[in-house]
């Protein structure tokens, strides 16, 4: 837990999982990630601005593949197209293709039938060796839906994660998932202001860490901010 908090990220409801321990509700923390003491100069901690941490992709310009695991219902198949697409269509340096072998593939969605109750999906860590996270899973069970942007919203959101974004409202979780503050105070890593987003809240943002039942949250000016900066 001392670990944890030193990176920068909530220590609660923590979940033990396979390969390490789950945060704030999506994001994988590996045992490797967690032995890790990384510092960087300009952290800001406070507000709901655009935040990363400080593993990324590199080697850019670059083409990432991305696989959809052939359990997920139709829907899903549209989906990841959806996702795929906002980040084409932002010019960034990181580009998505869509590839059918998950062997092959930088960013594979994988399907289960749990994750734990009410848990949607969750990420596969974050960029390691500045390459992404191994891609993501997804509980179709509980996202309960066949509508296209929604589930491109959540796909969309844990890619995020997987380039190295954290939640846009890290410092209060309860800005959209409701419940008490969690203030997870000052630490050494983990949540990097990116500039040029705003200093307020931002009601919109494609990386809050939750997402009521049927939001469609395409990309805000202040995200495209976020990864224009970034990538």
């Amino acid at each position: 837990m001392s670990q944890i908090k030193a990176l920068g990220f909530s220590t609660q409801n923590v979940r033990a999982v396979n390969g390490g321990f789950v945060v704030e509700g999506d994001m994988l923390l590996t045992k490797e990630m967690l032995a890790t003491e990384a510092g960087y100069g300009t952290l800001r901690v406070g507000g709901e601005e655009q935040y990363r941490t400080t593993k990324l992709v590199t080697r850019l310009p670059r083409t990432l593949t991305v696989s959809l695991s052939s359990q997920f219902p139709a829907a899903y198949s549209a989906a990841i197209d959806e996702a795929i697409l906002r980040y084409n269509n932002a010019n960034l340096q990181l580009h998505f293709t869509r590839v059918a072998n998950d062997a092959a593939s930088d960013l594979p969605v994988k399907y289960s039938a749990s994750l734990g109750a009410g848990v949607l999906g969750q990420s596969g860590g974050f960029p390691s060796g500045g390459n992404p996270a191994p891609g993501f899973t997804l509980v179709p069970s509980v996202i309960n839906s066949t509508n296209t942007n929604y589930i491109g919203t959540i796909m969309a959101h844990e890619m995020g994660h997987c380039i190295g974004m954290r939640h846009t409202d890290y410092y209060n979780r309860a800005y959209s998932c409701g419940g008490s503050t969690a203030n997870e105070g000052a630490s050494n890593v983990g949540a990097i202001l990116i500039p040029g987003t705003p200093s307020l809240a931002e009601p919109n943002s494609w990386m809050l860490a939750c997402v009521g039942n049927g939001v469609n949250r395409p990309f805000t000016a202040n995200d495209l901010t976020a990864l224009t900066y970034l990538y």
